[in-house]
């Protein structure tokens, strides 16, 4: 799929190369975010991206973001089809694209079994065919079509948007494996990813297939530090990687036995144990860190190996989160400024 949205000059890269970031930065008040939002299109970052775990909400970043700077990109990554009832999720995405016509992306996605039913007392069941299903169900309502069918997993009846959005936003989904992936490329107009390095990207886009667009959240730690970078990536990665679906998503790239003790020393419930038992490779091909130069570099391989949108995501090491987003901009010239770890 073609990039939706204006496409700014960038210093320093390719003709029409996205560049994105994760917003809200860790520790840094929503209102606070706006003079670097601001800025983003003048630095060269062309999109904005927000998550939904236990902090914000996916749509209020972007919402503000659309406001604060009226050329950039913004998406979600992801809002969950579990989360919201589906005709919700369709009003979300329908007030986000009149704030930002012909600028947002939708991105959907099973999210994970503690998100869903642990929090949000909801059942995580049939994660491919509710994606599907959701999927459909969004294409019709944020066309403006009234809705009356029974899906696979569940059941809409009557529904019809009030404001529907005069362009509907692109709908991507959140993909690891070969069948999310092919599901991405059938139904939807891309997939997003993360947790994976520039040499898996390869194998991934070979399963999404060209024609589709591809984004990628990339984890940056901004430090010089290797052995704070590390300990920092093996706390995120053993939450993260010991997640069914991530753990898979790793044997089927080949990190499985790399990752093994990992797994046995979770399951086992030492969680200290499963930390040090991620080898300083993993952490260094899935977590990016060394000089904010050298941090550019590596996501910038990311594209260079067939992802269409690297979003950034900054990891918490005492460095001035504002100022490591300026640093990290494509073209940039600037490093970390001083900061503890």
């Amino acid at each position: 799929m073609e990039p939706t949205g204006t496409e700014p000059a960038r210093r320093g890269a390719p003709a029409n190369a996205r560049w994105g970031i994760t917003l809200p930065l860790a520790g840094v008040p929503l209102p606070a975010h706006r003079d670097l939002v601001a800025e983003l299109t003048e630095l060269g970052y062309t999109d904005v991206w927000s998550a939904e775990t236990n902090g914000t909400d996916a749509f209020t970043p972007l919402a503000l973001a659309a406001d604060w700077a009226p050329r950039v990109r913004v998406g979600t990554a992801i809002a969950p089809v579990y989360t919201r009832g589906p005709a919700l999720l369709a009003m979300s995405a329908a007030s986000l694209a009149e704030v930002a016509p012909g600028r947002c992306v939708l991105g959907v996605g099973t999210s994970s079994p503690v998100i869903v039913e642990r929090w949000n007392a909801a059942r995580f069941t049939d994660p491919l065919a509710r994606t599907r299903d959701t999927v459909r169900f969004l294409r019709e309502a944020l066309a403006g079509e009234r809705v009356d069918e029974r899906y696979e997993t569940f059941q809409v009846r009557g529904f019809r948007l009030e404001r529907p959005p005069e362009q509907p936003p692109p709908i991507m989904v959140a993909a690891l494996r070969p069948g999310m992936l092919r599901l991405a490329a059938r139904e939807a107009d891309g997939a997003i990813t993360n947790w994976l390095a520039p040499g898996d990207v390869p194998k991934v886009r070979a399963a999404l297939g060209e024609g589709s667009e591809l984004v990628a959240r990339v984890f940056v730690c901004p430090t010089e530090d290797a052995a704070a970078a590390r300990s920092l990536g093996r706390l995120m990665i053993s939450s993260y990687l010991t997640v069914p679906a991530y753990a898979a998503f790793h044997d089927w790239l080949g990190r499985g036995e790399l990752l093994r003790p990992m797994h046995e020393a979770w399951a086992a419930g030492d969680r200290k144990a499963a930390n040090a038992a991620i080898p300083d490779e993993v952490v260094d091909e899935l977590v990016v860190h060394g000089s904010a130069e050298a941090c550019r570099r590596r996501v910038a391989e990311y594209a260079a190996n067939g992802v269409d949108t690297p979003v950034i995501g900054l990891l918490p090491t005492g460095v001035d989160p504002l100022a490591a987003v300026r640093a990290l901009a494509p073209g940039s010239t600037a490093d970390w400024p001083d900061a503890g770890v």
